[in-house]
């Protein structure tokens, strides 16, 4: 918690308990105006008296429970220590009260002081001193509790951010890995168009090294980005109708997390059976007011899933990165039927932003 904050609940503190004394004078002197008509020193008397029993032991036993007893004993659960040491902070404050007391009546010397009427002055601010010393320890109580709130947060942020950083250190890799595989087989059979994915390449590149660093970006931005990646791994395959990609709905405002949907759409290429015949990959994007839902089907191959690429990304880090993001605002769902392979996830409307 901030100081200045502290401060003022100090302030709130003992502004509200004297003004609790001051009702409880104007009280007494409303209550007993008929006896105090010719006696106006009474009050300027009783007026010292509150000072000395209220304020004075108050402030001493507040302060004593707030720094010491809850640093030494009460935070490190000593409450045997804890209780002689407020049983020794709140006679000392009484003595202190009852000293002042007798003081402003004129009695500086102890041995001048009544026993009884000692012993009953001193009881009732121990008694108030206590009061006093366990609001202090609610106080500081709280004010630790809200600290170590605000630390945990702060470590759940970094946390979270450096599980994202390490997340997005392994997505990046594997997609330049199997593109420039791509690339690679294309330059041997036809340099022009090698040149023109090259460009394509190049996009994307700077698409994963400038727009990838921000937690959102405009759903087109990904949608343009899962274009080019299709357009890139046709270039391995005669058959240019194996992956149908349609997307339905406007984009608009949408805002997104980067390279959010691309791990599924890398797998659905790697583990797909046979691209030799249409729709052998199904890609759907359906874009809606009330959510955004990502569909991607293949035909499965075990085959292939015995021989795993290196480098892949696998559905349990997909889910974590999705847990980070977007908690209790998304629904993933992962299949597997016969020799079908289906990806579903929506993202609800919670991540519908406008441009600020």
């Amino acid at each position: 918690m901030k100081r200045s904050l502290i401060i003022l609940l100090h302030i709130g503190y003992w502004t509200l308990y004297l003004l609790l004394i001051f009702i409880f004078a104007v009280f007494l002197k409303v209550s007993n105006q008929k006896a105090l008509i010719h006696e106006a020193d009474l009050m300027q008397e009783f007026v010292k008296a509150m000072t000395a029993l209220a304020v004075l032991p108050a402030i001493i036993s507040f302060y004593t429970f707030y720094n010491l007893l809850f640093k030494r004993f009460l935070s490190k659960r000593k409450l045997g220590s804890l209780a002689i040491g407020a049983l020794i902070t709140i006679l000392v404050s009484g003595l202190i009260g009852s000293v002042t007391v007798n003081s402003l009546n004129g009695n500086f010397f102890p041995w001048n002081y009544s026993f009884k009427p000692m012993f009953q002055i001193t009881l009732f601010i121990a008694v108030l001193s206590l009061i006093h010393g366990i609001i202090s320890l609610i106080i500081r109580g709280f004010i630790n509790w809200y600290s170590e709130i605000r630390i945990k947060e702060q470590l759940q942020q970094q946390n979270f951010e450096m599980e994202l950083a390490l997340i997005r250190s392994q997505l990046s890799p594997h997609f330049l890995f199997n593109t420039i595989n791509n690339i690679d087989v294309l330059i041997l059979k036809d340099p022009a168009k090698a040149s023109a994915y090259l460009n394509k390449l190049s996009d994307i590149m700077r698409f994963m090294l400038y727009e990838t660093k921000t937690e959102r970006i405009p759903l087109q931005q990904e949608l343009d980005y899962i274009s080019k990646y299709i357009e890139l791994q046709k270039i391995r395959n005669s058959n240019a109708e194996f992956v149908k990609y349609t997307v339905e709905g406007n984009a608009g405002n949408w805002f997104i997390a980067p390279m959010l949907f691309i791990p599924f759409i890398e797998n659905s290429f790697k583990h797909s059976g046979n691209k030799n015949v249409a729709a052998a990959i199904v890609i759907e994007i359906s874009i809606n007011e009330g959510m955004l839902r990502f569909t991607c089907i293949n035909q499965y191959s075990q085959a292939i899933k015995s021989s795993p690429e290196p480098g892949g990304i696998g559905n349990e880090l997909m889910e974590k990165r999705l847990n980070l993001l977007y908690p209790d605002a998304h629904e993933l769902v992962t299949e597997r039927q016969s020799d079908l392979y289906r990806v579903s996830l929506i993202i609800y409307s919670g991540e519908k932003n406008n441009h600020a």
